[in-house]
């Protein structure tokens, strides 16, 4: 089965064509993007503006295109944080369904945070034990950890990198006064929450997925041998935060000179390390691994759990 699976998120439209059947992986056999930055068109009202409407229709209907060209069985459309934050994000989906025929499932915070966790799992195995998640996306930051398929518990913090840009980072390169004020709400946000993760036993592994956090580990963090063919990419605390205060002082159009930066992450890469290092911080971790798989593969896994 050709599966095409559709993510309209806070900074892309994102679609992935894969092959898969079951008892085996899903294979990648094509993707396409639109980089939209979806926040800097949120008005004060909450809205997205008339000009990021046109976009999303633009990029949706675009993807459906290249979807058809590759032949895809199923589509499975969805859309996060900024479509189901934005107060006119039901008319929204209702004239992106009527102009382009997809009709777009909105995931909840938590919906996110579940499927995200399910695809690590899946990627890690039962031998991981209790996992620790950490995913970062454009609008949210979703945090789940468990010992099953399923997490204990699943949260989403308006910690995203694209929504923290621009709430605090008001100028390129930021300003230090900037930069702290992150961090503060960062970590004052972050100690409310991990308080619903108190009664869980410690994690025996710790992960983020997003590819904030790929580009984070690329630029700060170290590689070791897998399992299979590919290298395990690791990303300390230490590190990172190293790298933080570094990347606030280059501006957003020469981070992409750097190891793992690309234009499409470049504006908000720093809001990005910002929230993942308090993150870290609050739950007392040093390192973490990166997984390749994340929430595109965890709607690709549900969808072929319910054809089982």
């Amino acid at each position: 089965m050709r599966l095409g699976v559709l993510d309209v998120g806070s900074n892309t439209v994102h679609l992935l064509v894969v092959d898969a059947h079951e008892g085996a992986p899903p294979v990648p056999m094509a993707a396409d993007k639109s980089v939209l930055r979806l926040m800097r068109y949120i008005t004060p009202e909450g809205a997205i503006n008339d000009e990021g409407v046109a976009a999303v229709l633009s990029a949706v209907h675009h993807a459906a295109d290249v979807a058809q060209q590759h032949d895809v069985d199923e589509l499975l459309p969805f859309a996060t944080s900024a479509l189901r934050d934005a107060t006119n994000g039901p008319e929204l989906l209702d004239r992106i369904e009527r102009e382009t025929g997809v009709a777009l499932q909105v995931l909840s915070g938590e919906d996110e945070a579940r499927l995200t966790f399910l695809a690590v799992r899946r990627w890690y195995g039962w031998s991981a034990g209790n996992i620790l998640l950490f995913d970062i996306g454009g609008g949210s930051l979703e945090i789940a950890a468990g010992g099953s398929e399923f997490p204990d518990v699943a949260l989403s913090l308006p910690l995203g990198a694209g929504r923290s840009t621009i709430g605090f980072l008001h100028h390129d390169p930021p300003l230090p006064e900037e930069v702290s004020a992150l961090r503060k709400h960062a970590a004052s946000v972050l100690r409310d929450a991990v308080g619903a993760f108190a009664h869980l036993p410690p994690p025996h592994h710790i992960v983020g997925s997003s590819k904030a956090i790929r580009s984070l580990a690329r630029l700060a963090g170290t590689t070791s041998d897998g399992v299979g063919a590919a290298d395990r990419l690791r990303l300390g605390r230490t590190e990172l935060e190293d790298w933080v205060p570094r990347l606030a002082r280059i501006p957003a159009e020469a981070r992409p000179a750097l190891p793992g930066i690309t234009a499409d992450r470049t504006f908000q890469i720093v809001a990005g390390g910002i929230v993942l290092g308090a993150a870290m911080a609050a739950f007392g971790a040093a390192e973490l691994e990166v997984s390749p798989w994340a929430l595109r593969e965890g709607v690709i896994l549900r969808y072929l759990d319910r054809l089982r």
